[in-house]
């Protein structure tokens, strides 16, 4: 047997010096903007916004436009994760008793004159709620800054489903406007497995993704196919999970029917038949693990199944 290769440990990324990055404060809005943002800020007032302030961002440079602008021209990118209601009216609550709003979103300008946000979903419709007529945006100049804003959104945690619905959503948006090939998303998409998940969860909402998201973690990896063509292959990738998802399915109510009663039976049964389960470490090839599966799925005994190795297994799947 050849001599096991040492795990690969990540180094961590040494901290910079204090103060040794980016612009001084006197001088964010001392030179002249460039052209493409004078454009923007002409548009912005054309389109019943007020400019409040043009500077550079105090760590990249970049030019923005802190902006008043009307509410009706305002709309989430269309990649966002599903509003919460409970959330927008947390919101409104907290906004309408301050009495302020202190936490500009940010936006971008299409070539017909609305204003995406990537990040200000719900404050957006917060505003709304409160009958608000305009809202302060941070308009930036460069359209894929929105498609790219996905890596600092934190403005509310995430679920499986969840992400994976964003991440799809924002690569089926980058198919049509930058083409590049998948892997040079990674940054973006966070995770190859959230693809071909959104994917499921597009086509199946209740989709049991959290019971196949560590299977797909270790099979899974970014394509270097181009943005449309990978997302064929994800589609094919979906509709073949989906179909073990059937198999699985039967498997859990013949447990049922044996008198099985879990909530975690069906996480149970991928466990079962999860080729790489006592593999620490390994990783496979997509569809070859997944035949796997199917063909462990279809010869599954339940009539070997004892009780105890259920309650054993008993535990949340991870993801």
């Amino acid at each position: 047997m050849g001599e096991k290769k040492p795990a690969r440990t990540r180094r961590k990324k040494k901290a910079a010096e204090p103060g040794s990055r980016g612009l001084n404060a006197s001088r964010l809005a001392t030179a002249s903007p460039p052209a493409s943002v004078v454009r923007l800020a002409e548009a912005i007032q054309a389109d019943g916004g007020s400019v409040l302030g043009t500077y550079r961002d105090p760590l990249g440079g970049a030019w923005q436009i802190l902006a008043g602008l009307p509410v009706e021209r305002v709309a989430p990118t269309p990649f966002q994760r599903d509003l919460s209601p409970a959330h927008v009216e947390r919101l409104a609550q907290a906004i309408d008793k301050l009495g302020r709003f202190l936490d500009p979103i940010v936006a971008v300008r299409t070539d017909e004159g609305a204003y995406w946000t990537p990040n200000g979903h719900h404050r957006l419709a917060a505003v709304r709620q409160l009958g608000g007529k305009s809202i302060t945006a941070l308009v930036v100049p460069e359209m894929e800054v929105a498609y790219r804003i996905l890596v600092l959104n934190t403005e509310k945690a995430h679920n499986l489903r969840e992400r994976a619905l964003e991440v799809i959503r924002l690569a089926q948006g980058l198919a049509e406007l930058d083409p590049r090939p998948e892997r040079q998303f990674a940054t973006e998409f966070e995770e190859p497995s959230l693809l071909t998940l959104g994917l499921c969860y597009q086509q199946q909402g209740r989709f049991a993704g959290s019971v196949y998201h560590p299977v797909l973690k270790r099979v899974e990896k970014f394509l270097g196919t181009k943005l449309p063509k990978a997302l064929e292959t994800r589609t094919d990738r979906a509709e073949r999970l989906r179909e073990l998802e059937t198999e699985v399915s039967a498997v859990v109510a013949e447990l049922k029917e044996r008198g099985f009663e879990s909530p975690y039976l069906k996480a149970f049964v991928v466990a079962r038949i999860n080729p790489l389960r006592f593999q620490r470490g390994a990783t496979a090839e997509f569809d070859e693990t997944i035949e796997k599966m199917f063909s462990a799925a279809r010869r599954f005994d339940v009539s070997r199944i004892r009780a105890d190795q259920l309650a054993r297994a008993s535990s949340p799947p991870e993801g």
